[in-house]
């Protein structure tokens, strides 16, 4: 396995410049660093068995120390991701030993894609109320990075899936709470509906459209996380998931609309 294999750098299209001589506490950075590598693991860019880039190798790709690596290496081994085999090096052991995981197999259908937002709905409205009274400014401004991401992505006629997850994973992440965001990883860009519903490449009207209506709806949670207002983010998740489960419930013909 190449060291490239872990490309993008963390920073990469994410910093302002107002934030280019902010300098990051090193747990932040680990947690980033894992999510970079976890991701790549779980989406088979680093396979079962690879063996992980140097130290060195790994420190000079993302920007970071080697405190940063080791405490993110050290992270990765406690899911069963990696394994260090002294003098030899750290190898990819698999998706780990978690005992839960929504697989491909489990988006098969708009029923499942249905059942998974509800169990969002049950996660994710209590982590934007955590981000509210949690969050920093960096946890702004990376939320903030997202949603710019969203709004390109549809401008260019494209269905938006990874920066909109990246939206919700910012909200895990400003929880503080490492826990939501081992979850949101362990669930990955699938959870985002249309990455299991898209059709066209290219989006028509109607579906840009579409997902500006989805966009405000983040915009409003954004709003409310802002403010500091837990309840207001509360309810505007609960309102922007429940939204997309009617969406889909009605795609089905599981129930009218609003039902």
């Amino acid at each position: 396995m190449s060291d490239s294999a872990l490309h993008p750098p963390l920073a990469a299209g994410r910093a302002s410049d107002a934030d280019a001589g902010r300098r990051r506490r090193p747990r932040t950075l680990a947690l980033e660093l894992v999510d970079a590598i976890g991701e790549r693991i779980r989406d088979g860019r680093l396979a079962t068995g690879d063996k992980l880039p140097t130290e060195a190798a790994i420190m000079a790709e993302f920007g970071v120390s080697r405190t940063v690596v080791r405490e993110a290496i050290s992270k990765l081994q406690a899911s069963g991701l990696v394994e260090t085999r002294h003098g030899i090096g750290t190898f990819v052991t698999g998706l780990g030993d978690a005992g839960f995981r929504i697989g491909a197999d489990q988006l098969a259908t708009l029923r499942d894609v249905i059942a998974v937002l509800e169990l969002r709905i049950g996660i994710e409205t209590e982590a934007a109320a955590l981000a509210a009274a949690r969050r920093s400014d960096e946890d702004l401004r990376r939320m903030r990075g997202a949603l710019a991401a969203v709004s390109a992505a549809i401008d260019a006629g494209r269905d938006a899936v990874e920066p909109d997850f990246q939206f919700h994973l910012e909200i895990a992440r400003a929880t503080q709470n490492p826990h939501f965001i081992e979850l949101m990883n362990t669930l990955g860009a699938r959870i985002i509906p249309r990455a299991r519903l898209a059709g066209a490449s290219v989006l028509s009207d109607e579906q840009r459209h579409y997902l500006k209506r989805v966009n405000g709806e983040h915009e409003s949670i954004f709003d409310a996380i802002a403010a500091r207002d837990a309840d207001a983010a509360r309810a505007a998740m609960r309102t922007h998931l429940a939204n997309s489960r009617e969406r889909r419930r009605r795609a089905s013909g599981e129930g009218a609309p609003g039902a």
